[in-house]
């Protein structure tokens, strides 16, 4: 049975929102199909494989580049497209193995790209050369996804594999590490190790580095919700059956209280941040952003609160 706060949140994805996110929307609340959402998807897919056309929507550069190929991944995994000879997957495989937009020296794929600059864009999008930030964002999350999906036989296998433990030993290194995108890429690799039964370290150990990880970054936060960027149980917690939940199932709890009494009266959540550009195109991307977080929201109030 659909909620009041559903009832809203779908008035402002049909209204609003893209072609994609309203096939998201209508996949997981109105019995929509998985394939509707990976033929909108794959329009933002180019032919070298990666993703662009602003599908991480802080980034309006149509051309490929790695955060926008993860931003791919994520939906993927989200409707459970987990069918490795899919042309989708492929084709990220197929991206990634490319060589385009990596770093031979750091062995990573680069988090900003220079094409960036030509098009409209949030400032930490903002290509400089020789200011490149290389914390495995989005690496470990994209050598995670190829050592899931790839052909173990192929050329770039054992790099990815290299990548992995690499990143592995920067991301102990630097433990604690509060930045919570980070943190998300290294969940994302331990579960695509995990289920490809791919150990590139004890994963027993990996594990649990990675509990204490969110902790540290959940804790004392809760308070800085409504004014700053800080990240939320929902940044690394999707299903009870994660290995967070137990942990912070009161902070869970919490979380969806205060997505009850945030939403708009338009049906949307607040964005709160800023592009600082003078780029008009955020007035757009905020738009974007809030279908987006109608559907991660009412997803996380379906798994926790009913």
């Amino acid at each position: 049975m659909i909620t009041r706060s559903e009832e809203k949140a779908k008035d402002f994805i049909r209204r609003n929102a893209r072609p994609l996110d309203l096939a998201r929307w209508q996949y997981h609340f109105e019995n929509g199909t998985k394939d509707a959402v990976l033929a909108e998807l794959a329009r933002y897919q180019n032919e070298d494989g990666g993703f662009g056309h602003g599908l991480e929507a802080d980034c309006f550069n149509p051309n490929s580049s790695p955060i926008q190929t993860w931003a791919a991944t994520e939906l993927l995994r989200e409707i459970g497209c987990t069918d490795s000879s899919h042309p989708m997957i492929q084709g990220i495989l197929r991206y990634l193995a490319s060589g385009m937009h990596f770093d031979a020296e750091k062995r990573q794929w680069l988090n900003t790209v220079p094409s960036n600059n030509d098009y409209p864009h949030a400032i930490w999008w903002t290509y400089k050369e020789g200011e490149v930030e290389f914390k495995y964002n989005p690496t470990a999350c994209l050598a995670g996804f190829f050592l899931r999906y790839g052909d173990r036989q192929s050329s770039f296998y054992g790099m990815a594999m290299q990548i992995a433990q690499e990143a592995y030993k920067f991301w102990v290194a630097s433990r604690p590490y509060a930045e919570q995108h980070v943190t998300s890429c290294f969940i994302r690799l331990y579960e695509y190790c995990t289920e490809a039964s791919i150990a590139i370290t004890d994963m027993s150990i990996f594990k649990q580095r990675l509990m204490e990880q969110v902790q540290y970054e959940l804790n004392g936060v809760a308070e800085k919700w409504d004014t700053e960027y800080v990240c939320m149980p929902s940044n690394f917690i999707e299903t009870r059956d994660s290995i967070f939940y137990k942990d912070n199932q009161e902070l869970v709890e919490k979380e969806c209280a205060r997505i009850l009494s945030h939403q708009l009266p338009d049906g949307s959540f607040d964005v709160l941040w800023q592009w600082w550009t003078d780029y008009p195109e955020f007035e757009t991307s905020k738009i974007w952003w809030k279908a987006d977080f109608c559907i991660k929201n009412l997803r996380f109030l379906r798994e926790f609160k009913q």
